[in-house]
């Protein structure tokens, strides 16, 4: 977190955007002081970054997965416009769930938790002991063994229903191939990738 200040309020936000090198819209911030005297007025923000939300998401979830019984050590990455928080424990399996199904509700759990704190809507992705990072792999195996079933038969398949980070590593994946086109169709937990021939 770091603070700017100005005048007004607005001319710290823009002093915040020019030192940061960020759009004045990207800017996540709170008023921290506003003094509007007859003589001399000034405003100082705290401006938070994507650090400032990884180290909350971190906290959050610790706490929470303590509430249940469970220690975890916690890491966070920034990639790209992504944080990325790795989580251990002794009881990896728990946390994941069947078919990753815990898992998945403890990232809209802290996706949530740090939406409200900054009021801004980041992108999380939350991993236990590589499980995802193992699921990605098995995710572009099968697409491209499916791909190239359909560049041979010319008859689309659609792939089982996906969760958003694991259906754009079968888009990423597809990128560029010669005759195939990934589409995400249905509602919900019913989304899924089809891959289509085009010629």
């Amino acid at each position: 977190m770091k603070e700017f200040t100005g005048k007004t309020v607005e001319e710290a936000v823009s002093n915040a955007a020019i030192e940061l090198g960020v759009s004045e819209n990207s800017l996540v911030y709170t008023v921290k002081e506003e003094k509007k005297g007859l003589f001399k007025k000034s405003a100082t923000i705290s401006v938070y970054e994507e650090e400032d939300a990884a180290k909350y998401g971190e906290e959050y979830l610790a706490s929470a997965i303590r509430a249940l019984g469970i220690e975890i050590t916690t890491s966070s990455l920034l990639e790209e416009d992504i944080i990325k928080i790795t989580i251990n424990s002794e009881r990896n399996p728990v946390l994941i769930g069947k078919g990753g199904r815990t898992l998945q509700a403890l990232n809209e759990l802290v996706k949530l938790a740090v939406s409200n704190k900054f009021r801004h809507r980041y992108r999380i992705l939350l991993d236990v002991g590589g499980y995802k990072e193992d699921k990605y792999d098995r995710i572009s195996h099968i697409a491209k063994r499916s791909a190239k079933e359909v560049q041979r038969t010319k008859i689309a398949v659609q792939l089982e229903p996906m969760t958003p980070d694991e259906r754009r590593i079968v888009h990423n994946t597809l990128t560029g191939w010669e005759h195939i086109k990934t589409e995400s169709e249905g509602e919900g937990r019913n989304r899924a990738v089809t891959i289509k021939y085009v010629d």
